[in-house]
């Protein structure tokens, strides 16, 4: 149960931050692992700085997020996030993102993302 807590502290403290576009990144392990945006390559993203630089660029392009759904299994999570997207060409897009997380020694350890990555990137153009 305390792994679960500790899971649920973790996750709230960083869709908070996340959704402000501040204050999320001390909630990230140093040798964090990220696999997403692009699903033909589950080679993950090492580290936490490679990671805030993804974001960076992400964060240009939602408006607005929400968690939907939240289950927690120890330290283990799946997270449904609900985006309000606006892309460069004017397109403006709500979508859901299925995020999958484990925690290790304290921290945000990995995150896989799954979203529809072909209509991600053909408004990015």
């Amino acid at each position: 149960m305390e792994n679960q807590a500790l899971t649920k502290q973790l996750l709230e403290n960083y869709y908070k931050g996340f959704a402000e576009k501040a204050n999320w990144e001390d909630t990230i392990a140093d040798d964090f692992q990220y696999v997403g945006g692009d699903m033909t390559n589950t080679q993950p993203v090492v580290g936490k700085q490679a990671y805030v630089e993804i974001i960076k660029r992400f964060s240009q392009r939602f408006q607005a997020m929400r968690v939907k759904q939240m289950i927690i299994d120890g330290d283990k999570a799946s997270v449904i996030g609900n985006y309000d997207f606006q892309f460069p060409n004017g397109q403006r897009i709500n979508g859901n993102v299925s995020e999958n997380w484990t925690v290790k020694n304290g921290k945000l350890q990995s995150l896989t993302l799954y979203f529809d990555t072909l209509t991600f990137m053909t408004n990015l153009k």
